[in-house]
């Protein structure tokens, strides 16, 4: 005699969230053993067919059917194999990458700032899985996260030069300068002010670390270039303020300095773009070559992580009485730079990586 067992409609409904859980967990075994319980009890599917199906012995679907009927839906488990086991599948942690990305104003939260505390709380909304807050930083950085200061870009930004930059221009001026044995110059000045600048530092906890401050408003300006193939370090640092006449000089400083021609790439500054810098150029044509970078594109330009460099040796948590103190600081940092061309080209692949530009030094 054949006995058919027929399950509820609650149950079914229990069964096929299960099948759900499974497949959002990732679990291969209990999606299979789920559903050949659901085809067997609910769609009654004779056992030969699953046995095919599903390369099982009719023991083992047998053994499946009755534990599900002695204990139900507690049945349908499995023991861990051993070692201690992931909360989140692959699947849901590349879900949590996604949602990261997206940020949190993306996900419904009132803050652009993701702090751990938040995805803990995402983690908890998203999977039902709430780990311990420290935990949370191990995890994102496992992901491929680190806890970054954020950074302005303009919005006038025009993506179409930019990539005509890097996918024409560029190499044009590379193959120019290689077939005239020039020098590349990435050029671009910076300001260094008396008051010093502040950094993170390691120091007693509850105890800030305090650095003295005359509070006088003067700057050191500096104008910097540095060569593509060679690392070469040009600079020059003035008390006056950035305009065309000390700009004009700072380029005769490098054409006395080198013979071979110089093919210049500087953003559209105002003293770079003036009548009289443009009638400069202009009558040193047979030695310059200007090439501008694209508007609001400071990220194209590797001398900007010389100036962080310098200001990070220089400037940071220090204190400067008189000008004089700060202008020795400054000026000891960049002549170490300069007797030092294999940390200025290091400058090129770290601006390679993070802007995605081509940059390859010449042999």
């Amino acid at each position: 005699m054949c006995i058919r067992i027929q399950l509820s409609r609650a149950t079914v409904k229990d069964l096929h969230s299960r099948l759900q859980h499974a497949y959002r967990r990732d679990d291969v075994r209990l999606v299979r053993r789920t559903t050949v319980v659901i085809d067997l009890l609910v769609h009654h599917v004779p056992v030969a067919v699953l046995c095919e199906r599903w390369g099982l012995s009719p023991a083992c679907i047998y053994g499946w059917q009755q534990a599900f009927l002695l204990r139900g839906l507690d049945s349908l488990v499995y023991g861990h194999g051993g070692g201690r086991q992931p909360k989140l599948s692959p699947k849901q942690k590349q879900r949590l990458v996604e949602l990261i990305d997206a940020g949190p104003l993306v996900v419904g939260c009132e803050t652009a700032c993701w702090t751990s505390v938040l995805i803990r709380v995402l983690i908890w909304r998203e999977f039902g899985v709430l780990y311990n807050c420290q935990y949370v930083c191990t995890l994102l950085h496992n992901l491929g996260f680190s806890f970054q200061k954020a950074r302005f870009v303009s919005d006038h930004l025009d993506a179409a030069r930019r990539q005509h930059w890097l996918q024409q221009a560029w190499p044009r001026i590379l193959r120019a300068a290689q077939r005239q044995k020039g020098l590349i110059l990435f050029e671009d000045e910076a300001s260094f002010a008396q008051w010093g600048s502040l950094s993170y530092t390691w120091a007693r906890r509850g105890q800030q670390p305090e650095v003295k401050t005359s509070g006088k408003r003067k700057g050191y300006k500096v104008f910097g270039a540095i060569e593509y193939f060679s690392g070469r370090l040009f600079y020059q640092g003035i008390e006056g303020r950035f305009n065309s006449e000390s700009y004009q000089g700072f380029l005769q400083s490098i054409m006395a300095q080198t013979t071979q021609p110089l093919f210049l790439i500087h953003d559209g500054a105002r003293y770079h773009t003036s009548a009289a810098t443009q009638a400069f150029l202009a009558a040193h044509r047979d030695r310059i070559t200007v090439e501008p970078l694209p508007s609001y594109s400071p990220d194209y330009n590797p001398i900007e992580y010389l100036w962080k460099k310098t200001k990070k040796r220089a400037t940071h948590n220090q204190y400067f009485q008189e000008f004089a103190a700060l202008t020795v600081s400054v000026d000891k940092a960049l002549a170490s730079f300069a007797t030092h061309p294999d940390t200025v080209l290091g400058l090129f692949g770290l601006y390679c990586e993070e802007s995605g530009l081509v940059l390859k030094q010449a042999a």
